[in-house]
């Protein structure tokens, strides 16, 4: 190859790096290999902390005005954004906890004054003061999925069933 072909051969190839760096074609490789890995982008884990501060604070404005009386550790998203739950009257009740209150339940997230009446069945089922802890029924479920979508700015779509 003479010297000309070479230099040829070499500019060439910078430019096509060049034109590859400068394009970032290589910046969706890298978000993907993120995604892949598990990890969300940076920007994404910085929104992820800022909504997860604000539903902190809009938990602790619930529960000062006796909208919300969790009974589970830390933050329940479900109920924040549904205006608020009772989950310790609807554990006395019997009569089922949200979604999240039930899943922090079986994930030893119970504050300590609840934790000290669960229990569980013979079958595994988590208990309060040995009643069986279920969740809501679906249509009360529905009615908080409502009152979500006013709190997002959404209507309710009434053709939307299960």
């Amino acid at each position: 190859m003479s010297r000309v072909s070479q230099v040829a051969v070499g500019l060439l190839l910078i430019t096509v790096g060049y034109v590859l760096g400068a394009s970032q074609s290589f910046e969706s490789t890298r978000l993907h290999a993120q995604q892949a890995s598990g990890t969300p982008t940076e920007e994404t884990e910085d929104k992820i902390k800022r909504g997860v501060k604000q539903l902190m604070e809009a938990q602790s404005a619930l529960e000062q005005e006796n909208f919300m009386r969790p009974a589970t550790k830390g933050l329940n998203a479900f109920a924040v954004s549904c205006g608020g739950v009772n989950a310790l009257d609807d554990l006395e009740a019997g009569n089922g906890v949200d979604p999240e209150t039930f899943a922090g339940l079986y994930a030893g997230m119970a504050k300590p004054d609840i934790a000290a009446q669960l229990g569980r069945d013979d079958q595994g089922r988590i208990t309060y003061k040995n009643k069986i802890v279920r969740m809501y029924p679906v249509s009360r479920l529905k009615k908080m999925f409502a009152t979500r979508l006013k709190y997002l700015g959404e209507n309710q779509d009434d053709s939307a069933s299960f």
